[in-house]
Formats: C-alpha cells, structure tokens, sequence
C-alpha cells in the first residue's frame, strides 16, 4: 500500500508565519509537459492562468514534448536529472512509467480535493484511476476529421472508408505509432472488434494488421504532434486525418474550416497527470499544490469550455455548460454523446502497456521499409 502524503494546510486558520514558511517551502517555478495545440491552450485557459492570478510568484514553463513522454522520462531517470516537474501522458503511458518505478505513486484522497459535493477523489473519479500513479483528467477520442470539399456528394461515414483509395483519393494523415492504426486495420480486415487484441497478440494478427496499412501507405503522412492533422486539413493536403477530437472541434468550430468528424470506430481513451518520481521537496511541494486546485470539480468542468473531451470526474458532468467563447453548448461535442458514441472502440491501456515497446520496433521497422 502507497504511504501517506502529508495534507497541506492552508487558509485563514493558519497563522502568516505558517503561510510564509509554506510558500518559502515551495519553488517558484513549475514545467509542465504536455501536447501543445488546443488542448494545451484549454489547461493554460481553466488550469494555470487562474492558479497563477492566485500565486503571481509563480513561473510556469511549458514543454510539448507529452508525445515523447516515455522514453524522455527513461532518459532523465538514468542521466539522474529529472527537468520535469508534472507531465500529461495518456493511460497506457501511465501504467509503463509506474511500472518502471518513473512515476511517483499517490493516494487520491489525499492528493486530490474532494468533488464539490464531498465525494472523496477516489469515488469522484471511479475506474478512471487505473494506475496508482495516472491523474485522471479526460476522457477523449481518436478520429477522423475528412474535408467537406474533397470527398464529393458522398461523404465518408465509415471507418473503412480510410482505407477506399478509389472512392476517396487523395492522402491521408496516420498517427506515427502503431497504437488506433493496428486496430482500425484490423476492424477494417474483418477482424471482429471483441477478437482484435486476440487477434493483435499474434505475429500472424501483428502482420495483418500492417498489410491492411501497406494498400494505403503511399497515401499516408504520419503524424506526431496534435497539432500535425487540423493543420494538414486545413491547408487542403490530406482528405482525412486521424487525430484528436478536440483538436478537430477547434479546427471546425473555432476556425470555421470545411472539415468534418467521421466518428465511426473512434477510440476512447484516457489522459491525465503524472509527477515524475525523485522531484526535490519544494518541487513537489509546489506540484501538489498546483494538482489540488487543477483536478478539483470546477477545473475541470471549466476545460470543456475551451475543448470537448469530456472531464474525469463524475461532479463535474453536470457543470459543462457553453463554450467560453462561442458560447455554444459543449455536451453534443463531447465523444462521448449518445449520437457521436453509436460505433466506439474501446482502447485498451493495459494490453498496449504490455505490448508498446514490441510493437513500437516492429511499426518503425515496417515504416523504414
């Protein structure tokens, strides 16, 4: 069982000296990692622009390097020079760096403020927390965005149609990673969605997957930021793109570009914090303070006003409203929506917490190919 993190006290109860001491125990500066782009934009808009209004002592550094997380990580581990403070990984991510001891572990009632209604973190959050180290702070979605004015009179409303070189031309922008592209080509190979990860676990599985990716990879840009697909839609280079759905809500929503979702097959999954083993005292200090007040019901509720992805906590369902500024309700652009959700694919963070490194050589390996 995790030990217990001692609870810092504040408010007015405590004496100025005691404030002092507290916020002389905490650094003046955080970097925070995450994925750039429209999302980073939503955690500096509901997360770090009103912690900073409270603590103007405070600098806070921004890394885009989320997608890089792992391996990063290792590096920092082993050279014994952790640069990091807090990082924004999905799941899957999560469980390889707590199993590799690159992740502090938590006790989530402790760490984490109660929900607005008194739930402990723990409830608040449910099944979200699947590592003993992973913050929970979204539920998101993998998908397609296509352009409206590149697809004819016939939009695609398939997953399959991705792989339709005939029926939809032009290029494609494809994760470069093997994680959502193995299981859509699999799905779109006949594999049944319940037998993919069988199917996924065999070498025989491993290269069916690739030759289904093969008929269109001369059609594909691969993609590493976030940011990479809503760019190449709107520039006109690619007919659809795989990528985040908040990213294309910004891209349509916000930007008014001729592009819309495709969500059939989309992936669900999680992202949330983690803070790097081995962080000096008055780092972590600062860290803890700064994820109390960002993972507390309204925080997260206030992100959905700048992105849809759906927040972790249960209390702060019924708290997303419109969207700040076009002042549009959120719920219908959330994944998670009944008329978005009606063909999902449910990610699944612990077989590629086992299977990423193997697969990762192998789809690099094809890649060079």
């Amino acid at each position: 069982m995790k030990s217990k993190l001692a609870t810092l006290m504040c408010g007015a109860a405590l004496a100025m000296t005691g404030v002092h001491a507290q916020a002389a125990d905490m650094a003046d500066s955080m970097t925070i990692v995450s994925w750039g782009g429209a999302y980073q934009k939503s955690q500096i808009n509901a997360y770090a622009e009103p912690y900073k209004a409270m603590h103007p002592e405070v600098k806070v550094i921004w890394d885009e390097s989320s997608n890089e997380a792992v391996a990063k990580l290792r590096a920092m581990n082993e050279a014994g020079n952790i640069t990091w403070d807090l990082v924004d990984v999905v799941a899957a991510d999560a469980i390889r760096l707590c199993d590799e001891g690159l992740a502090m572990e938590y006790d989530p009632d402790e760490l984490l403020a109660p929900g607005d209604d008194g739930t402990p973190a723990s409830k608040d959050f449910g099944d979200l927390i699947v590592s003993d180290c992973f913050i929970p702070q979204i539920v998101y979605s993998t998908t397609f965005g296509y352009r409206t004015d590149m697809v004819g009179d016939t939009p695609p409303t398939d997953i399959c149609h991705v792989f339709d070189l005939e029926k939809y031309p032009g290029k494609r922008a494809l994760e470069k990673r093997p994680i959502n592209n193995m299981e859509w080509a699999l799905l779109c190979d006949g594999v049944a969605k319940e037998d993919v990860y069988d199917v996924l676990e065999t070498e025989e599985g491993q290269a069916k997957a690739l030759a289904k990716l093969d008929t269109i990879k001369n059609q594909v840009i691969w993609w590493s930021a976030g940011a990479d697909t809503p760019q190449l839609l709107a520039d006109g280079e690619v007919v659809m793109g795989s990528t985040y759905n908040g990213r294309l809500f910004s891209l349509i929503e916000e930007q008014k570009q001729p592009v819309a979702m495709l969500w059939d097959a989309q992936v669900f999954d999680l992202d949330g914090w983690i803070i790097p083993a081995g962080l000096p005292a008055d780092r972590l200090a600062r860290v803890k303070d700064f994820l109390k007040f960002a993972t507390d019901t309204q925080r997260l509720a206030d992100q959905a006003k700048y992105i849809s992805y759906g927040p972790a906590r249960k209390s702060s369902a019924p708290l997303v409203g419109k969207h700040a500024d076009l002042g549009i309700e959120m719920a219908p652009h959330m994944p998670t929506d009944p008329a978005n959700a009606k063909n999902t694919f449910l990610y699944n963070y612990t077989w590629w917490a086992d299977y990423r490194d193997d697969l990762d050589a192998k789809f690099q390996a094809w890649l060079a190919q």
